[in-house]
């Protein structure tokens, strides 16, 4: 045992020369075993800085069970009146009593000195009643200045009677995976809570609503830490730690924080207009895959395919129509579909930006001047993308029987008046099309970027594409509600 520790010594040391003559950073022999010895000064710099988080919701009860139906004369009919007037253990009337009962426990911290507060939007809830308490113990009350429940962010404002120890934002753009942060949260008002680890990776993606690249860190984060900051080891806040990933409630190595680049937007719309205003290009999109890229003669997949156009958006009188990809925004490269939507998000509103485009293999530019997401988005879950229309003949494609939209079909499948294509009568569950999740009551409504009215038309295009040497066609496909979508089905 002496031998084999005095050689791992031996070997330490070794190491230690080699690195010192190979011009090492010094920071790397300064740091310990677990860690930067500077997290403790990180630490005690912005610990004050981080607050706890108490929301309340104050709900009224109503009585769910009414009066029992008595017959006159019922030796109940005394003891029930006497239960509902007055309520279990006689206190008082059930129907309308308030009630008061804590929504979350999380963390937070301060920004400005005079009182603004970053939180989580979760944490907060639909809460009437929000308390910020200090490293000191000091309570405060809470406004609600705005919340994003999208990126799951909140601003808070308190009225404190001196300068409260506010921390900054650092710049999450210069983080690297391997770099050491810090996490501190104050989950029970017992104080602040510290914990150190790495950031494992970035740019992850955990919101559906695709606004979101988030940091994901080892740096432990439970239940309560919602909402605290993410710090580097300048003491700036970089991330706003906001989930985990764990089945057992407590923290497994996976933690997510938003970025401060993508919060730091935010918060300043929600402090100067108390909501957010995204900017808002007004189309459905979906991933480029391999084999829509085959069929598109896109070398490789990459950007976000137009699935349809909302007729009351931004991009319709630009001149964007479904089938086209999207290659860049503003000068940014799309590199997939979950990009668009960050990207035209943190875009201003009413700014006119220039859109790449790939229609029919040739690369097209149109400038678009960007509407409001918050405005556009009830537009956007009316409007749906039509094709066009009829003609009775039931064909044979690809393992699919196509019929004409006879008024009978619209009423056994319930197709909106307004979907016009070719419908989907029959599917092979051998074939492409059932693979590709193609059903019956379906509504082909192009295909290789052009529209089809028949049977006979949907074929006729199947064939010249197969002359042509094409491996796959794309189809757009509708439902009976008109949504869309692309499918690229195989001709081989």
């Amino acid at each position: 045992m002496a031998r084999s520790t005095f050689d791992l010594r031996s070997a330490l040391l070794a190491a230690t020369a080699v690195l010192a003559l190979t011009g090492a950073p010094q920071a790397v022999l300064a740091q310990s075993p677990r860690g930067p010895d500077i997290i403790a000064d990180v630490a005690a710099q912005v610990i004050d800085s981080v607050v706890n988080i108490s929301a309340t919701t104050t709900a009224t009860e109503q009585r769910a069970v009414p009066m029992p139906q008595l017959p006159p004369g019922s030796p109940f009919q005394d003891f029930f009146e006497e239960f509902f007037k007055n309520g279990p253990g006689g206190e008082g009337p059930q129907q309308g009593r308030p009630q008061r009962r804590s929504n979350s426990l999380g963390s937070g911290f301060v920004i400005d000195a005079s009182g603004i507060v970053i939180t989580n939007a979760h944490v907060i809830g639909e809460a009437n009643d929000v308390t910020v308490i200090f490293a000191d113990g000091r309570k405060l009350k809470a406004e609600i200045v705005g919340k994003d429940t999208k990126v799951d962010l909140a601003v808070l404002r308190v009225k404190p009677d001196k300068p409260l120890k506010a921390v900054k934002f650092g710049d999450s753009e210069k983080t690297r995976i391997g770099q050491w942060v810090m996490a501190i949260g104050n989950p029970f008002g017992l104080g602040g809570s510290v914990s150190a680890g790495i950031i494992s990776a970035r740019n992850r993606d955990i919101s559906d609503q695709s606004y979101g690249q988030y940091i994901q860190t080892d740096a432990a984060i439970n239940k309560g830490n919602s909402g605290g900051p993410l710090f580097d080891m300048n003491g700036d806040v970089i991330g706003i730690n906001t989930a985990i990933l764990s089945p057992s409630g407590g923290s497994i190595g996976i933690g997510f924080a938003v970025p401060s680049a993508l919060a730091r937007p935010i918060i300043d719309q929600l402090l100067q207009f108390g909501e957010t205003r995204r900017g808002w290009l007004g189309v459905r999109i979906q991933n480029v895959d391999e084999s829509i890229a085959e069929s598109l003669s896109l070398k490789e997949p990459k950007g976000a395919l137009v699935a349809g156009v909302d007729d009351k958006g931004p991009s319709k009188p630009a001149g964007i129509e479904p089938g086209d990809v999207i290659l860049k925004f503003d000068g940014k490269d799309v590199k997939d579909s979950k990009d668009l939507p960050r990207i035209v998000g943190q875009t201003a509103v009413g700014k006119e930006v220039d859109v790449l485009l790939l229609r029919k293999g040739k690369e097209v530019t149109k400038q678009v001047k960007l509407g409001r997401l918050e405005e556009g988005e009830k537009v956007a879950k009316a409007s749906a993308t039509q094709g066009e229309a009829d003609k009775p003949t039931i064909k044979k494609a690809l393992g699919l029987d196509l019929s004409p939209i006879t008024d009978e079909a619209k009423r056994r499948f319930s197709i909106k008046d307004n979907v016009k294509g070719v419908l989907v009568s029959r599917v092979d569950p051998n074939s492409p099309a059932a693979d590709k999740r193609i059903q019956v009551g379906d509504i082909i409504v192009e295909v290789q970027q052009e529209a089809v009215t028949t049977p006979d038309a949907v074929t006729k295009r199947v064939d010249a594409l197969k002359k042509e040497g094409k491996k796959s066609a794309l189809f757009l496909i509708a439902n009976a509600q008109g949504d869309v979508r692309f499918v690229a089905l195989s001709l081989e």
